[in-house]
C-alpha cells in the first residue's frame, strides 16, 4: 500500500458531499478527501522523528528537525530538477548541540532555531523546566543569510529568551517573532509574541485566547500577521490537535479547531506554512491503515513502508492551506451568528 494520495478538491462545498456521500468515512478516507498525504516519505519523513519544516522564499530548499529522545539536528534538504528532494544533510550551523524547530524569516534574510548550546564560553548545554520536571533547555537563536552563506548564530536578548524553556519559534514579515513558553502559575505551555521594530525586539507578551488554562504550543503565523496556527489540548481526551485564530483589530479571534480530516486522534503538532502560502505543514504521530487479512507480498510492502518512516513516530505531512482557512472562517463566522 502506498502513502496517502493527495487528492486536491476545488472547494469545501465538494469536500462536504465526498463526506455526506459516505457518513461513515473513515478518519484515512476523510484525509485523503481534504488533500493530505506525507511529505518525502523516506528521505524528509524517515524512521527518526521529523517536524517544522521552514521553506526558503524559493521553496527549493527546506530546513527542519530530526531527534529522537537523546539529540536532535537540523537538517537541509534540495528539490532536484525531478521534484524529488535529495538526501538531507545537517545544515551548516547545526550539529554541535541539540538543535530544533527552524523558522524562515519571509524573506530568507535569516532563520531563528532553539538550541540548547550555551553562550560565552560555557561547554554545557542549557537545561529548562517544564511538564513539571528538568529537561533538554531551549532559547532562541538567529543566524543571518549573507550571500548564499550562513553567518554564525547569535543568541537573541533576553526580551524573547525569558527563560531557558523557549521553544517553536515563527517570524512575521516585519521581523516580529511568535514562539512559546511556560506559565509561571500553571506550568503549562502558553504563545507569545515580540514585536521587532528598528533593530531590537520588545517584550513578549502573551496572545490574549492562550491563557495557559490549557497548553498552547507551536504557533505558524501568516507573514503578514492575519492568523495563526497552533497545536493544542483543548480537545480534552485527545492528543494535541491543531486550530487556527484569526487577527481581529489588535486583537485575535476564537481559536477554531481545523477538524478531524485533518487532526488525528493522535498527536498532531509543528505546523508550518509552506513559502507561497499554499500548503499547511504539520507533524503527526498517525499510520497508514492496513486491511487484514493480507497476502505475503502486501506485508512485506507494508513492512518496507514501516522500516522507511510509517512506525508511529513524528512524521511530516501536508494539506491544502486555503481551503482550511476558508472553512475555518466560515466556521467561525456561522458560530457569531448563532451568537447574536
Amino acid at each position: 500500500m502506498r502513502p496517502l494520495k493527495k487528492t486536491r478538491v476545488g472547494s469545501w462545498a465538494a469536500f462536504l458531499a465526498i463526506v455526506l456521500a459516505c457518513p461513515f468515512a473513515s478518519h484515512a478516507e476523510q484525509s485523503q478527501a481534504i488533500g493530505i498525504d506525507v511529505f518525502a516519505p523516506g528521505v524528509i519523513s524517515s524512521p527518526a522523528h521529523d517536524s517544522a519544516p521552514a521553506f526558503a522564499p524559493s521553496g527549493t530548499t527546506v530546513y527542519f528537525g530530526r531527534s529522537n529522545a537523546e539529540q536532535s539536528v537540523i537538517l537541509a534538504s534540495q528539490r532536484k530538477a525531478d521534484g524529488q528532494w535529495g538526501i538531507p544533510q545537517i545544515a551548516p550551523f547545526s550539529g554541535e548541540w541539540n538543535d530544533m524547530e527552524p523558522a524562515m524569516a519571509p524573506d530568507g534574510s535569516f532563520l531563528v532555531f532553539v538550541s540548547d548550546r550555551p553562550d560565552g564560553n560555557a561547554r554545557k548545554p542549557v537545561e529548562g523546566f517544564f511538564n513539571g520536571k528538568p529537561q533538554k533547555g531551549g532559547r532562541l537563536w538567529r543566524v543571518e543569510r549573507n550571500q548564499e552563506k550562513w553567518g554564525e548564530p547569535v543568541l537573541l536578548p533576553a526580551a524573547v529568551n525569558t527563560s531557558t524553556s523557549i521553544f517553536a519559534p515563527s517570524v512575521a514579515n516585519d521581523g516580529s517573532l511568535y514562539f512559546m513558553t511556560t506559565d509561571a502559575v500553571t506550568g503549562r505551555f502558553r504563545l507569545y509574541r515580540s514585536q521587532f521594530e528598528g533593530d531590537r525586539y520588545g517584550p513578549a507578551i502573551a496572545l490574549p485566547f492562550s491563557d495557559g488554562s490549557v497548553s498552547d504550543v507551536d504557533p505558524a503565523v501568516a507573514p503578514d500577521e492575519s492568523f495563526l496556527i497552533f497545536a493544542s489540548g483543548r480537545n480534552k481526551a485527545r492528543g494535541m490537535d491543531l486550530f487556527i485564530a484569526f487577527r481581529e483589530g489588535d486583537g485575535w479571534s476564537t481559536p477554531v479547531y481545523l477538524g478531524d480530516d485533518v487532526s488525528s486522534p493522535l498527536s498532531d503538532a509543528e505546523p508550518r506554512l509552506s513559502a507561497d502560502g499554499s500548503e499547511l505543514y504539520f507533524s503527526s504521530e498517525r499510520t497508514v491503515p492496513v486491511s487484514f487479512p493480507r497476502t505475503t507480498k502486501q506485508a512485506t510492502t507494508e513492512l518496507a513502508r514501516m522500516e522507511a518512516w510509517d512506525n508511529g513516530l513524528y512524521n511530516i505531512w501536508r494539506a491544502p492551506l486555503h481551503e482550511l482557512v476558508a472553512r475555518a472562517r466560515r466556521e467561525l463566522g456561522e458560530s457569531s451568528d448563532h451568537q447574536k
